[in-house]
């Protein structure tokens, strides 16, 4: 009876402390809602409202600079002794460039066998090789989003690959790309040094070290690779797959050899008039320009590249200008033509085996059967 009797006082006790603890909670949770606190530090402005704004501006006022200087360029050329210049160029030099150019293209082709090579999907080698061969014009002239993702997903969708291994080829693609430009980067500073572009130019200790910077870049994922043992890497909660260290090894070599071939088309229709590392730094410099300003093939940015960089007194603007234009018909469009041609009769043929609702016409016949 005596613990009956003493319950009660033990209860409300108890029931008074947690109506303390619940008031106190919900002055907190209203002092909480009368003082919003949001992210701090870089994160919490890029979540402000006023941020893509910026961003947006920023970039079209580089665009538009960019875009002034270009034309204000072309307006000193002397358009005539180009076209004068570029009809002298030889047929043989010509047929040579072409040949680089083809030989790129088809190591291009193999990024996505190293792709095919980490997933496992079921297609050949040689059609995967025709996929990343005719998306590869229309990523060069259109970008990245129409030719590297939207021509490359419809024709591995065709051949009944699923999205998830698209995706995973579509990015060890474009990871394969930058390793072997990272590598050639920091070679590219110790064995070349930048002419002064419109009075400003760089030290020496400083373009080796950026370009050293870079370099070790692609010598980290080779370890990691070495280090994980095709484990996949997780950050965050995201997971980034990585391939066993002699794949990243074949990711380097192959991309670092599509590049040198690039610098080597270049190069042959500049006649061996500038250095073969000038003309690798003007194709690579030229890419990473065009892709930061996101204009379609580069047009005018790696013509601007090439005249600051490689004009001199012995090779005229006008000679200069005409190897670009050469360079950019035998890399840039007509591979595109060609590429136009290839999706066109993929497309034809797809249709032809299917019906107008894309079923293959010998499930719809026996659908009708």
């Amino acid at each position: 009876m005596a613990a009956t009797h003493h319950s009660p006082p033990v209860a409300s006790a108890e029931h008074a402390q947690s109506q303390h603890r619940r008031a106190r909670g919900g002055q907190g949770a209203s002092g909480a809602q009368r003082r919003p606190r949001g992210p701090r530090g870089l994160r919490g402005i890029t979540q402000r409202p006023w941020w893509p704004w910026l961003t947006r501006g920023l970039a079209a006022a580089f665009f538009a600079v960019v875009a002034t200087l270009i034309v204000r360029q072309a307006r000193t050329v002397d358009w005539p002794a180009v076209w004068q210049a570029l009809l002298a160029l030889p047929a043989s030099v010509l047929a040579v460039a072409g040949a680089l150019a083809v030989a790129s293209h088809c190591t291009y082709g193999t990024f996505d066998l190293i792709g095919r090579h980490c997933t496992g999907h079921p297609l050949s080698r040689a059609r995967t090789l025709r996929i990343a061969m005719t998306s590869y014009p229309f990523t060069l002239n259109l970008g990245s989003l129409i030719g590297g993702v939207g021509v490359r997903y419809r024709l591995y969708d065709r051949q009944g690959v699923n999205p998830g291994t698209i995706v995973q080829v579509v990015g060890t693609s474009i990871l394969t790309n930058w390793v072997g430009y990272l590598l050639l980067a920091g070679v590219l500073a110790w064995v070349w040094q930048p002419p002064p572009v419109a009075g400003w130019g760089v030290q020496p200790w400083q373009w080796r070290l950026g370009g050293t910077l870079l370099g070790c870049l692609p010598v980290v994922y080779i370890a990691l690779c070495a280090v994980r043992g095709g484990r996949a890497l997780t950050l965050r909660g995201h997971a980034f797959p990585l391939p066993r260290w002699r794949v990243a090894l074949w990711q380097v070599g192959v991309s670092a050899t599509n590049w040198m071939l690039m610098g080597a088309a270049l190069w042959t229709v500049l006649q061996g008039q500038a250095s073969y590392p000038a003309a690798l730094a003007t194709v690579l410099l030229g890419a990473v320009a065009g892709l930061v300003l996101r204009v379609p093939a580069g047009l005018g940015v790696l013509e601007s590249v090439g005249v600051a960089l490689l004009t001199t007194q012995a090779l005229g603007q006008e000679k200069v200008l005409a190897a670009l234009l050469a360079y950019r018909a035998l890399y840039y469009f007509g591979p595109l033509v060609l590429a136009a041609m290839a999706f066109g009769v993929a497309e034809l043929r797809w249709r032809q085996q299917t019906g107008a609702d894309g079923v293959p016409q010998q499930s719809s016949a026996k659908k009708t059967a």
